[in-house]
């Protein structure tokens, strides 16, 4: 776990509102026509209309979460959908209660 780049993730306003929405994915997206359920997570193109932002934008945003292991991308045909790694965000809380 690399504690900077996790912080420099959530350094920003939009990317912690993601991981918020991705925690109840249900509440905060409409249903996925394609899939049913939510058990990958949720398409990009979902975040990317709820967020208001640009394609590009919301892609980088994505990346830099994937990258710092707050979230977990799954293809389905071209589609990418991302959750949240619970695991990784409940070692990072942990070790911030232990340093802090």
């Amino acid at each position: 776990m690399n504690i900077i780049d996790i912080n420099k993730a959530l350094s920003n306003k939009t990317r912690l509102e993601i991981l918020g929405w991705l925690k109840s994915p249900d509440e905060n997206f409409p249903p996925h026509v394609d899939l049913g359920h939510f058990n990958d997570g949720v398409c990009v193109q979902y975040i990317k209309e709820k967020s208001g932002l640009s394609q590009s934008t919301i892609s980088h945003f994505l990346s830099l979460m994937q990258k710092a292991g707050l979230i977990i991308p799954t293809r389905h045909g071209k589609w990418t959908y991302y959750k949240r790694d619970e695991v990784m965000i409940k070692n990072y809380v942990a070790h911030l209660n232990e340093a802090l």
